[in-house]
């Protein structure tokens, strides 16, 4: 959380416990909120809080490239995400939740396209796409009900 709030005054706004509080939910979200998620979860604590300040302090963590944004999880909104260590994005097509996924391979892949590019990395985002567990479930019951 410390380098979204020192990224935020580096960028000359101020340290408001609203701007604090947005920084504090994308580095304990696991989730990959939206700009209106995490605008519903600081309403009751905020009640002055507007959409525009979440949207305001988004852009500039993501200008900073302080966090990324996932795009469209298939629900027309862009999900954030304040993990920057190389990792995979498991996007279910149907709930549209978004997880990560932590596969070692993904660092030896990082060192070989250093290696061979010469690029200092500095991030990466991998995402895939499909049906979650519980959807694939809860899809295959449909399915059988479906021919009964």
């Amino acid at each position: 959380m410390n380098r979204l709030t020192i990224g935020l005054k580096q960028a000359g706004l101020r340290l408001t416990p609203q701007r604090v509080a947005i920084c504090k939910i994308l580095a304990e979200s696991k989730d990959h909120p939206t700009a209106m998620m995490i605008y519903h979860q600081l309403l009751p604590q905020f009640p002055t809080l507007s959409l525009a300040t979440v949207y305001k302090t988004l852009n500039v963590l993501k200008s900073m490239g302080l966090v990324h944004t996932l795009g469209d999880a298939g629900d027309g909104a862009e999900h954030y995400d304040a993990d920057l260590t190389p990792h995979i994005n498991l996007v279910c097509v149907r709930c549209n939740s978004v997880v990560d996924f932590d596969e070692g391979l993904i660092h030896a892949v990082q060192q070989a396209v250093e290696q061979r590019s010469g690029y200092e990395i500095q991030g990466a985002r991998i995402v895939y796409y499909g049906l979650c567990p519980q959807c694939r479930v809860n899809g295959s019951t449909k399915q059988q009900e479906g021919a009964q």
